[in-house]
């Protein structure tokens, strides 16, 4: 097939009657995906724990959305073209080229999922098929500006795990199962212009929707991977507030990316010229986090991922400044700190002239993040609240953030809104283009639903904080902005419960009323008594009369 058939544009016929059809159900469609997704993640793990498995279904959705994504624009919505059903042999140098250059990556139509999952079952060798098929996608970024991004998307797809049985043929069975599972999830087609908007919708809401479940069975480990979705949407809105359009968007604890895709969500409507960009410890996080960004369709030119220790091997110095930083750190980690005598000097921690302790890490995030923001950006955190009230070090970083005026926000939140942990965690929003030297202390511990395990931050509760923060008005027991002066001469507590008042929701009881109450009880039980006593006297004269 010449390659000018390959590369032809989108057509747009068709177009309409599938995204009627989509929108119809899309709500539904997310549901049944949902339901769908996590029944076949445990019916096919076993006896394996789903932590550990994890890594499987994650990564068969991911192997499945890139084969279509990357089929879709192969075809280039021509519908005598299906890429799926071509021979490898009809794929030239220069077809290749060209779509690394774009995609960041190649498939051949023999490796796509679509194919090996129709075979998965009769496959003696589907395992080490796959391991081929992965290393052959990552090395086909090799020598491309993409290689970065796609190295090592697959290595926690480890095809020989005893995880996955004992045998080979007992590995095949349940990777065969993982993949027809998958294979049988409905995300509709990739058919407009953009190669399936409401597809790439759908595969990143099921990709998140699983992570999320995850975290929330794994115990303390799952809130250092995951920020549940409306906590992300909250610091995401904060740290974009008012902004029309925004250089790039960093966080230097990314997880799996769930607060950064937030914000792509968020500015959707707005401009992010330069793109996504964090970093994160953990090499299967790291992994994740990639994956993410590929599933909600950031193309591998519009994110920047970087796997190492943000406080003493940070990425991105020659990147910043950002104008919008959100994170979800680590609470009180242990670090090097006072240990190594030059992070003193460095330019992220000298002008606080103290370091972090070394036992609690906190600040250290805070004041890299705080390094890292442009002169007209924010960073919104979330914090321990411990570190807002405590003496020492984390005194004097509290000291120096508010005599510098970078404090422009401390908002407290409801207990048991993250996985993992039960405390009432605290939203620290700084800025370097405040207007006044207030900080603005906002009491949001209130403002949660209860479910079952955790409780949830609303879109209400969302937009009654976002009010609040936008218009900086002192409302009672809920929002106050504190003079800088105020701040100080408190020590420089930034504690909410230092400065607004919890409201008493103790019922009021009216004593006056309360006493005439009781007063006509007891005469009632008064009377009763004399009408007993009465009642009584009559029955025993009544008996010696007989």
């Amino acid at each position: 097939m010449p390659c000018h058939q390959l590369q032809k544009s989108a057509r747009q016929n068709n177009i309409n009657n599938n995204i009627k059809n989509n929108t119809m159900t899309s709500s539904q469609q997310r549901a049944a995906l949902q339901s769908s997704i996590w029944k076949i993640a445990n019916d096919v793990r076993g006896a394996v724990d789903g932590w550990d498995f994890k890594q499987y279904v994650l990564g068969s959705l991911f192997y499945r959305f890139i084969s279509e994504n990357f089929a879709a624009y192969i075809e280039g919505g021509d519908d005598s073209i299906a890429y799926a059903k071509l021979a490898d042999s009809v794929i030239t140098p220069a077809i290749k080229d060209d779509a690394v250059k774009t995609k960041g990556y190649f498939i051949y139509p023999s490796q796509l999922f679509v194919n090996i999952a129709a075979k998965a079952n009769t496959s003696e060798s589907l395992n080490t098929d796959l391991a081929n098929i992965f290393a052959a996608i990552e090395a086909s970024a090799n020598g491309y500006p993409s290689e970065r991004d796609i190295k090592g998307l697959f290595a926690d797809f480890d095809t020989t795990s005893n995880r996955l049985g004992k045998t080979v043929k007992d590995k095949n069975t349940r990777l065969a199962a993982v993949l027809k599972g998958v294979a049988e999830l409905d995300f509709g087609t990739f058919d407009d212009s953009d190669f399936g908007g409401h597809k790439i919708d759908l595969f990143g809401d099921a990709y998140e929707f699983l992570i999320s479940n995850y975290a929330a069975n794994a115990g303390k480990s799952g809130g250092e991977f995951f920020t549940p979705q409306q906590v992300s949407r909250l610091i995401a809105q904060l740290a974009m507030h008012r902004q029309t359009s925004i250089n790039k968007i960093y966080d230097p604890a990314c997880g799996s990316g769930s607060l950064l895709l937030q914000a792509k969500r968020h500015f959707d409507k707005h401009i992010i010229e330069e793109g996504f960009f964090g970093q994160e410890l953990n090499h299967t996080t790291y992994n994740l986090a990639r994956m993410n960004m590929f599933l909600h369709n950031v193309n591998y030119d519009k994110f920047n991922i970087q796997l190492g220790d943000t406080l003493i091997e940070p990425h991105f110095g020659d990147d910043k400044p950002f104008d919008a930083i959100v994170s979800n750190p680590p609470y009180s980690v242990k670090w090097i700190g006072s240990d190594d005598p030059t992070l003193i000097n460095d330019d992220r921690f000298a002008p606080a002239g103290v370091l972090a302790p070394k036992s609690k890490a906190d600040f250290a995030f805070v004041l890299h993040a705080l390094s890292y923001l442009s002169s007209q950006g924010r960073a919104a955190i979330v914090c321990f609240p411990g570190i807002f009230y405590r003496g020492g070090a984390e005194q004097k970083i509290r000291q120096y953030l508010v005599d510098n005026n970078y404090v422009e926000t401390v908002i407290s939140l409801a207990p048991n809104l993250f996985y993992g942990t039960t405390i009432a965690v605290t939203i620290l929003v700084l800025s370097k283009h405040k207007l006044d030297t207030t900080t603005q202390f906002i009491d949001a511990s209130g403002l949660f639903k209860k479910e079952t395990n955790n409780n949830v931050l609303q879109d209400v509760h969302i937009d009654q904080i976002m009010a609040v923060f936008d218009n900086k008005a002192n409302v009672e027991h809920f929002a106050l902005s504190v003079p800088l002066e105020k701040v100080a001469a408190n020590d420089y507590n930034l504690s909410v419960s230092s400065y607004i008042e919890a409201k008493d929701n103790r019922e009021v009881v009216d004593i006056t009323k309360l006493n005439a109450a009781l007063k006509t009880t007891v005469a009632r039980i008064d009377q009763l008594r004399k009408d007993i006593d009465a009642i009584v006297t009559e029955i025993e004269g009544e008996g010696q009369e007989a």
